[in-house]
């Protein structure tokens, strides 16, 4: 199974059969986001996209996906996805805490997550969208990887790893609106048990970013996101001499393989 970072809180996970899935597309305005995977000819190649919840940072590409690949298969959580396919979204997929989609090489179970959801924020009144959701991704004879999307830490992750069993998390780690990486490094220490931990939900500060323009542009609206820069080094720096856990950093638009051991 392969990693693609996209920036953010995007990721492409890459199957052994090659099947691609997408998870929170945040893409043309995205500042982490490198210019090759907003293409159509990337796009095009998506096999399915799951989503968290419904804030723009995590859904804001789901158009630009749709418009190239309108087939393409979207998971969402009951309440969002109501409002997609009310919004004209075909083919999507509704899902509930505990309840899972059989896709071809792999089982994915949405479990729970803090934290909240709301729809068009940036275009007028946000829209109540349900709650936010994590992903159980168990790839038929390959690694199980735990998507936390946005959340505070919180005990069902410990029931989350004794059931699941997952070796690889991807766990929100960049504060302000998710937890920060001290509350992600006690999650790692005591609540989930993987073999490895991708920090999540950060943005590029000027020397990181592909894409300096989009980065202006963003902290030029959203200043905030300024709170969000340089957080997966701190995470790293709180495991140091973890026996049991690597931390691994993707660079933005970096894809990395994890092989099942």
């Amino acid at each position: 199974m392969k990693i693609l970072r996209i920036g953010h809180a995007s990721y492409v996970l890459k199957s052994k059969d090659n099947k691609r899935y997408l998870i929170d597309p945040f893409l043309s305005a995205n500042p982490g986001c490198p210019e090759e995977y907003t293409r159509k000819e990337f796009l095009e190649t998506i096999d399915a996209v799951f989503l968290t919840h419904a804030h723009f940072d995590h859904t804001n590409g789901l158009q630009e996906i749709t418009e190239v690949n309108p087939n393409v298969l979207i998971v969402a959580q009951y309440d969002f996805g109501l409002l997609l396919l009310q919004n004209g979204y075909k083919n999507v997929h509704l899902l509930n805490f505990g309840g899972s989609i059989e896709l071809e090489d792999v089982k994915v179970t949405m479990v729970q997550a803090l934290h909240t959801s709301s729809y068009g924020e940036t275009e007028g009144t946000p829209i109540y969208a349900g709650q936010a959701a994590g992903f159980i991704f168990a790839f038929h004879g390959d690694r199980t990887l735990y998507h936390s999307g946005d959340t505070t830490m919180m005990s069902d992750m410990k029931i989350i790893q004794e059931f699941y069993k997952p070796d690889i998390a991807i766990l929100a780690s960049s504060g302000q609106f998710v937890m920060g990486p001290e509350e992600a490094a006690f999650v790692v220490k005591n609540l989930i048990d993987v073999e490895y931990v991708l920090p999540n939900h950060q943005f590029p500060n000027k020397e990181t970013t592909p894409r300096p323009e989009v980065l202006k542009e963003m902290v030029d609206n959203f200043p905030v996101i300024e709170t969000m820069m340089d957080k997966d080094e701190r995470l790293s720096e709180l495991l140091v001499g973890s026996e049991k856990t690597t931390v691994v950093i993707l660079e933005y638009g970096q894809e990395r393989e994890f092989i099942k051991k």
